[in-house]
């Protein structure tokens, strides 16, 4: 069977397999403290173009997710999402065990409107009980969208307008961030995303590595003792390394970008099968996750011989399911599905 189940059903791309195997033996210092979490540091500040950003790294998305806003916000502060945002629905209550509320906000194709969000801050502050309820401190959105949609240069520019001017934090989560970047509707590059939010983070389970997210705080604005804060809430890895050499090998010679953009490839020629035998697209994602509509017994059958992942129902004769492409997507998985879907 051959799987579009998610972006992380494989491994680690082979470059990273090969790094891991040639220092697994050298004795390094842990914690975050070793010469190949140093320089992909480095790596990551040139390529994000801030000379002074502070890079950490986690194992994965929940923790960066929980870290980063437990961290950033005080105790009466809530972090905005859309209500498809991933800390909305998919975190299991993750922000919320850590004190800080999600507010949500309605989302179209997975984003949330720079006017809706004016709208939220000024009903917020024009309400006099404002006092008694939770305060809006960080704006979330994702890039790409839990719908596989990109916000646009002029759409985050708005949005990190409004937060500047309320004096909100914007945190962007980039697990699937490759993707979005090497889109070929993205009209932003890494370092203009970078200068446009407080804190984002780079991929890593899903575009290539084993595991592992590099969170970049982008004005100076590392949380005091942020490292104390990470082991606290019980997500510090110990062999740090680990997640260094990971990410050191994905940004020497432009690994990501090049793995990401394969993706995309192949996305784009799933689509053409889908559409080619007769299937319905829910909605146009031009990144590496797709969203088709299947009619149930059909559904059932391909399954058979393809996985993909449960979206939402969309009649009761219909299922939405999402087929998602990556790193490691060949053209024999292609063809696998094209045979399945006959």
């Amino acid at each position: 069977m051959v799987s579009f189940e998610s972006d992380y059903t494989t491994g680690a791309h082979p470059e990273i397999i090969k790094k891991l195997s040639e220092t697994n033996l050298e004795q390094l210092s842990g914690y975050g403290s070793d010469k190949y979490c140093e320089s992909a540091r480095e790596k990551i500040c040139k390529a994000c173009g801030l000379k002074e950003a502070d890079v950490e790294f986690l194992a994965g998305g929940t923790q960066a997710n929980a870290v980063v806003i437990s961290t950033m916000l005080a105790d009466h502060e809530g972090v905005i999402a859309a209500e498809t945002g991933h800390v909305s629905s998919h975190e299991a209550g993750a922000i919320e065990f850590t004190g800080n509320e999600v507010l949500e906000l309605p989302q179209e194709n997975g984003k949330i409107s720079p006017a809706d969000l004016e709208r939220y801050m000024a009903e917020f502050y024009a309400d006099l009980n404002h006092e008694h309820m939770t305060f809006p401190g960080m704006v979330y959105l994702s890039y790409p969208t839990e719908y596989g949609t990109l916000y646009t240069k002029a759409e985050l520019e708005a949005i990190s307008g409004i937060c500047r001017s309320y004096k909100l934090q914007l945190f962007i989560d980039g697990a699937r961030l490759g993707y979005g970047l090497m889109s070929k509707e993205a009209d932003l590059t890494l370092p203009e995303l970078a200068a446009l939010c407080d804190v984002f983070y780079i991929g890593g389970t899903k575009v290539g590595a084993l595991c592992g997210e590099a969170v970049v705080f982008t004005k100076g604005n590392k949380p005091k003792h942020f490292i104390t804060s990470v082991k606290k809430r019980g997500a510090l890895l110990a062999k740090g390394r680990l997640l260094g050499v990971q990410f050191d090998t994905l940004f020497t010679d432009d690994l990501y970008f090049r793995i990401s953009r394969h993706a995309i490839e192949m996305a784009e020629k799933m689509k053409a099968i889908f559409l080619s035998h007769g299937l319905k697209i829910y909605l146009d994602s031009p990144t590496n996750q797709q969203f088709i509509v299947f009619e149930n017994s059909r559904l059932e059958e391909v399954s058979k011989k393809v996985a993909f992942s449960f979206w939402e129902k969309y009649d009761d004769s219909h299922t939405v399911v999402r087929a998602a492409t990556s790193w490691s997507t060949t053209e024999e998985d292609l063809a696998a599905l094209e045979a399945a879907l006959e």
